[in-house]
């Protein structure tokens, strides 16, 4: 089954962000920040496919070639800054399916990085990253580092797109932020049927809620990238069981309201609703909320015994347990497992988006 995965976030400075960190990492290249002085090495990566730096198309093909130097681009967009916690670049990481062959995948992030340089007037840095050895398989994933500030022949100028000021958005007539980012992931799905569609594919995908599809149950509970790695090796994760726990809750709560909504429906059609007759028809209907009940307990027993068992084969030195790739997926790519001192610093200050 395809997934639909988009991720918008701000690489801010006063996380420890820094552009050209990033663009190293993502790109897999030799950059130095100017700014700080720190060299950020990472062209030893093999798992980058495929790198390039879009601008847009209302500038002439040599008006802003500076911009196609990798290192150039990236330290002005931190040379322009000077606030302390200023966001220095933005980033859209999104799942390219697997479904599709490498040159289709390479397509359609390709058409997306064109349209955000386009919509915003903004340089956009497309990387594409194929699956590590020992992760999932299906982990196929770009990221298109964009700048935050309109780019043109002289350099680069005011903020634009998602960095804007509210302000000058209200001024200009423009959407709020909420709505210009749903209008991304809309964008991105129709990227992703078109591919699709022409890859003589059946899948599609719908990038409304599951509450505006009608679609009535709850959507899988996502993991983060350091609690799975845990439990990958063996270890106990309290963040994951918390999410669980808070996901069993959340899935008998709604069957719960379901039953009881069933249960009244009866009560309300039924000649005697408190009689015998009732009774039968509320225990009936409770059946389902049990059954369901019952099942999570039964995943959530053999998930624990699992994890007992790899726990066991790491403490006996057994590799072939220990090293197999058990878990299910989250739901979620995984992100990149190694990144430069900046790169690896918490982002909980920076105003990240998951859409």
């Amino acid at each position: 089954m395809a997934l639909l995965h988009i991720r918008i976030n701000a690489l801010s400075r006063s996380a420890g962000r820094s552009a050209p960190a990033a663009a190293a990492y993502r790109a897999g290249e030799r950059i130095r920040d100017e700014r700080t002085g720190v060299l950020h090495n990472h062209a030893r990566r093999r798992d980058v496919t495929h790198s390039e730096i879009f601008l847009p198309s209302t500038l002439a093909a040599d008006a802003a070639s500076w911009a196609r130097d990798r290192a150039r681009l990236w330290n002005a967009a931190e040379a322009v800054e000077q606030r302390r916690d200023a966001r220095v670049a933005r980033e859209y990481q999104v799942a390219l399916p697997h479904e599709l062959s490498p040159a289709q995948r390479l397509q359609v992030a390709r058409e997306f990085s064109r349209e955000l340089a386009d919509r915003y007037n903004v340089a956009v840095d497309l990387a594409i990253h194929e699956p590590r050895p020992g992760g999932d398989p299906r982990n196929y994933h770009a990221h298109l580092l964009t700048t935050t500030r309109e780019i043109s022949a002289a350099g680069l100028g005011a903020k634009t797109g998602l960095d804007m000021a509210y302000p000058e958005r209200l001024r200009r007539g423009l959407p709020a932020g909420l709505r210009e980012l749903v209008a991304i992931r809309e964008r991105w799905t129709s990227f992703l049927n078109d591919a699709f569609r022409a890859a003589g594919l059946e899948q599609r995908l719908d990038h409304r809620s599951f509450k505006a599809q009608g679609i009535d149950r709850e959507p899988r509970p996502h993991i983060p990238l350091v609690a799975y790695q845990m439990e990958r090796r063996g270890l106990r994760s309290e963040v994951a069981e918390r999410i669980r726990e808070r996901y069993r809750q959340r899935v008998a709560e709604r069957v719960a309201e379901r039953v009881a909504a069933r249960a009244a429906r009866a009560a309300g059609e039924s000649a005697t609703p408190s009689g015998p007759g009732g009774a039968e028809a509320a225990a009936a209907l409770a059946a389902p909320a049990q059954g369901v009940a019952a099942l999570e307990e039964l995943r959530q027993r053999s998930r624990e015994a699992w994890l007992q068992l790899r726990r066991e084969a790491l403490a006996n030195g057994s590799p072939g347990l220990a090293q197999a790739n058990e878990l299910p997926a989250t739901g979620k790519p995984a992100r990149d497992q190694s990144a430069s001192a900046c790169e690896s610093r918490s982002d909980a200050a920076d105003r990240d988006m998951h859409l």
